[in-house]
């Protein structure tokens, strides 16, 4: 049997999670399908999907096997297509990994309105807030807020990401409104776990001084952080598509706004730039292109 036919055929019973519908939609008979899964099974020396008399599901084997599996025949489609000069449609699931704070209505107009110019492609987006490994864990991009990327990843820059300190009015009100940067030493700090160090940096009208501040809660979920800080519990770094409602709305205060300027750059992060997907390149075109993401 050509493995290149069943690889396909086991994709599409995966994604389909039926042998009769991906049968019938390749327009072969069930039992020739579960041959070629059969087959592929054989040549791997393990199981890749569980069978029972109602559902079909991936083993832990056929969950790593077909992210890798549909991101070849995805790159495959597109070099064959761009071979004999045929257009290129984007299509197939891309798989993305963004930071939690990017769960904001915002980015999710974004997404809808790429999704509707291109509805052949499905979004499965992860906002875990880990620092996944691309290749490993079979994702196709990452959009990471760094000021520097990893040197063996292709990175483009999106956008810069303004980072406000904010606070609650009542919790300004409990501890006092600093007036300058020297006066939030002591204050309760609201700490994004994946940020090193506890201390706030400046240029002082006596050369560089550092505040030692005090994390009442540490946590690597800026939507805790987000959360907390609502809540009154402390002074936050938060991105600034976090929290420009609650400070347009009077929940938040921008501490210091003239004083504490620190902006992030958002990049779009891709393992190589050979044969890069229809699906990556127009993604990473249209949030580039977009004016919300400014």
């Amino acid at each position: 049997m050509d493995s290149l036919v069943s690889m396909r055929v086991f994709c599409l019973v995966a994604e389909l999670k039926s042998f009769a519908t991906a049968a019938q939609r390749l327009r072969i008979s069930p039992a020739m399908a579960s041959k070629h899964v059969m087959q592929l099974e054989k040549r791997l020396g393990t199981r890749l999907l569980n069978r029972t008399s109602r559902r079909v599901s991936l083993s832990e084997s056929g969950t790593l096997y077909f992210e890798q599996a549909r991101q070849m025949l995805d790159s495959l489609d597109e070099v064959e297509a761009a071979v004999s000069h045929a257009t290129v449609v984007p299509r197939g699931t891309l798989r993305l990994t963004a930071p939690v704070w990017m769960a904001n209505t915002i980015f999710a107009g974004v997404l809808a309105d790429y999704q509707a110019r291109y509805p052949d492609v499905r979004l499965d987006i992860d906002l875990s807030g880990r620092l996944v490994n691309l290749v490993e864990e079979g994702f196709d991009l990452a959009l990471r807020a760094t000021a520097a990327p990893d040197e063996a990843l292709i990175a483009r820059p999106i956008t810069n990401v303004p980072f406000y300190m904010v606070a609650a009015p009542a919790y300004l009100k409990r501890a006092g409104r600093p007036a300058r940067l020297a006066d939030i030493a002591g204050h309760a700090l609201l700490h994004y776990a994946l940020y090193p160090g506890e201390s706030f940096s400046f240029e002082g009208e006596n050369g560089p001084e550092t505040i030692k501040l005090d994390p009442v809660l540490r946590s690597a979920n800026e939507t805790l952080l987000h959360m907390a800080a609502l809540e009154g519990m402390g002074l936050a770094f938060l991105p600034k598509w976090l929290v420009a409602a609650d400070i347009s709305g009077g929940r938040l205060d921008h501490v210091m706004p003239e004083q504490v300027i620190f902006e992030g750059k958002l990049f779009a992060v891709y393992p190589s730039r050979k044969y890069l997907s229809a699906k990556v390149r127009t993604f990473i075109d249209f949030i580039a292109a977009d004016k919300r993401m400014k």
